[in-house]
């Protein structure tokens, strides 16, 4: 069964949604705006996959982490395996986060940082439901562990256990700049939709950004 985007599209109309590459503020710009505007807020890695559902064999890129040999496998992958999961994965997920926004989304506008492709978003979403936030590779890379966040420290955690904690650590920084190559932040950036560039990470912007993507939403 196929249907029609159009038909998507409609049942999409009460939702925002955030893509760009990391450390551009993605997910604090999708809280702020959620807190202030009180959207229902669909943060960065948000659960949309029902349980019981997926498999290794329909979806092997989502069920990694439970086949995978160990934490050491994860982080000593080559940037291109890295980065050749990351994107599959993306696609893996669109059909579970078209459905489990819908299904918010119905009664209330919902905010969303999302991974969905580009090449999707222009056929579910309009203009105005989007927007694209971008840093530099050398921003993406340099300060990937700079926030304490649980996912961060337990990789950092995981890198201290390799035998070679150096390399171990310079090899997943190259997996971050692979999937955070020119390439991918050319495409965002001539993607057609509203774009806001992160310049700088000394100069506290958030809420001018907040106010600049309200606008661009009009919420």
């Amino acid at each position: 069964m196929q249907i029609n985007t159009k038909i998507i599209k409609h049942y999409l109309r009460n939702v925002i949604f955030v893509n760009g590459t990391s450390y551009a503020g993605k997910s604090t710009m999708v809280k702020m705006l959620a807190d202030k505007y009180g959207l229902v807020h669909c943060g960065e890695n948000y659960d949309c996959v029902p349980k019981g559902i997926i498999t290794p064999e329909t979806h092997p890129n989502l069920c990694y982490f439970q086949t995978m040999g160990s934490w050491q496998e994860f982080i000593s992958r080559t940037p291109q395996q890295y980065y050749n999961w990351l994107i599959e994965t993306q696609y893996e997920l669109v059909p579970f986060e078209i459905m489990y926004l819908i299904s918010v989304s119905q009664t209330q506008k919902t905010i969303v940082d999302t991974n969905i492709p580009i090449e999707i978003l222009r056929e579910i979403a309009d203009y105005n439901q989007v927007a694209i936030m971008l840093s530099p590779q050398f921003m993406s890379v340099e300060h990937f562990f700079d926030r304490d966040d649980p996912d961060k420290v337990f990789l950092k955690e995981q890198i201290a256990k390799h035998p070679d904690p150096d390399w171990a650590m310079q090899n997943f920084l190259a997996c971050m700049a692979k999937y955070n190559s020119k390439e991918a932040y050319d495409g965002f950036a001539n993607s057609g939709f509203f774009t806001i560039v992160r310049e700088d990470t000394a100069v506290d912007t958030r809420q001018e950004t907040m106010d600049i993507l309200a606008k661009h939403f009009g919420i």
